[in-house]
């Protein structure tokens, strides 16, 4: 089975710094925008719950404790 996800299923990541947050929210127009308390997070390291595709092609992730869902570009390997 294809899996894109960069990050599998218990990997650990973390999120980038709340300044790329900030930009990130500022500048994406597509879908899955950050909410504002998403930037809370920022830095925050944290275990890939699932991933998922949006149907545009882009891996999704969800991550155990943090709340919202996060685009690949904003997760680093921790």
């Amino acid at each position: 089975m294809y899996d894109p996800a960069k990050y599998k299923d218990g990997a650990k990541v973390q999120i980038c710094p709340r300044s790329e947050l900030e930009e990130f929210l500022r500048t994406w127009k597509l879908h899955n925008k950050l909410r504002p308390e998403q930037i809370e997070y920022g830095g925050t390291s944290a275990m890939v719950q699932k991933s998922f595709m949006y149907h545009g092609g882009y891996v999704l992730y969800q991550l155990n404790g943090i709340p919202g869902i996060w685009l690949e570009p904003l997760l680093r390997p921790a």
